[in-house]
């Protein structure tokens, strides 16, 4: 096996094992018992200490790159993806993990269509019908009744949550591509970072005062989901082309689903289902043509898988 083929298996397993952990993330979310604003908080938090630890030991503080414009543009990033997640995770409640991460994976289309907006980048014909394709999936996936907006519309509203999740996923992904010449590890840390004073405000101690070993949940988001999974995919995606990391990402939405039916029992119906190999087909076709897929994706943060989230911004990883 040559040097090339090695690296290429490692980089595979590697995100693989990524993918794997971002499908449990909802299953640490719920099993926690804390509110959205109070798992990011400590997510970030945590996520802060392990990142941080990692990119001190690895020496990556000196010399980190930043200039004042690339660390406003990290900073701005981070807003974006920490209301994600907050977004994200309100929408677990009001729908179920399965919905809300395969609503969350239009993020690409986002991308896009934003991009053409507010940076007028070319959106040809072809795009715009893998997007229209997508959002008939998205129809399709929500399973959205009159009925539902009768009822007083929580799932309706978390529909919209996960659609809001992935807007903003979408617009720190935009931002983050922005950035050139620094580390994605560190792009990530200052993004953690930044979420630690932003909600501070929101997070309510009180509530967290009685949680118990519910703790080791949130210890979990921060490190295994955070800490753990970031240092894997960007070593994956240095060593790995677009096009396989871009089948790769479609590993979180399947364990998401598989995860959700296996702890809560939950499950999309038949009408449902039939909109996820499109939403999957649109985003495979819609991220291989943002980006050639010959070439392995280099550890840069202008650069990013199709979901997850996600560059410094993962997948949902991204969640």
């Amino acid at each position: 096996m040559t040097s090339s083929q090695l690296n290429t298996h490692r980089g595979t397993a590697q995100l693989t094992t990524a993918m794997v952990l971002s499908g449990t993330l909802g299953v640490f979310v719920v099993e926690s018992g804390a509110s959205p604003f109070d798992v990011v908080f400590f997510r970030v938090l945590f996520g802060a200490l392990a990142l941080g630890g990692y990119v001190a030991a690895r020496g990556w503080l000196r010399d980190h790159g930043f200039t004042p414009r690339t660390f406003g543009l990290a900073v701005l990033g981070g807003v974006f993806i920490v209301f994600n997640w907050v977004f994200l995770f309100s929408s677990y409640e009001n729908t179920s993990i399965s919905v809300a991460t395969v609503v969350y994976h239009t993020q690409p289309f986002y991308v896009v269509l934003l991009g053409a907006l507010l940076f007028r980048e070319r959106l040809t014909a072809a795009k715009v019908g893998w997007v229209a394709l997508a959002f008939a999936g998205l129809i399709l996936v929500s399973g959205v009744t009159p009925g539902d907006f009768a009822s007083g519309g929580t799932y309706v509203l978390g529909i919209g949550q996960a659609l809001l999740a992935a807007l903003l996923y979408g617009l720190s992904t935009l931002v983050t591509k922005r950035i050139s010449g620094v580390r994605p590890h560190l792009i990530a840390l200052v993004q953690v970072l930044v979420g630690i004073p932003l909600l501070l405000p929101f997070a309510d101690f009180g509530a967290m005062a009685g949680t118990g070993w519910d703790w080791g949940w949130l210890v979990g988001l921060g490190f295994v989901h955070t800490g753990v999974m970031y240092v894997l995919m960007y070593s994956a995606y240095a060593k790995l082309p677009t096009s396989k990391i871009a089948v790769l990402a479609f590993v979180y939405p399947v364990v998401a689903m598989v995860a959700d039916w296996a702890v809560y029992g939950h499950h999309i119906g038949l009408v449902q289902a039939l909109g996820v190999p499109l939403i999957a087909w649109a985003s495979l076709k819609v991220t291989l043509a943002r980006t050639p897929a010959a070439a392995p994706v280099r550890g840069t943060a202008g650069q990013e898988p199709a979901a997850a989230s996600r560059p410094a911004t993962p997948a949902a990883s991204k969640a």
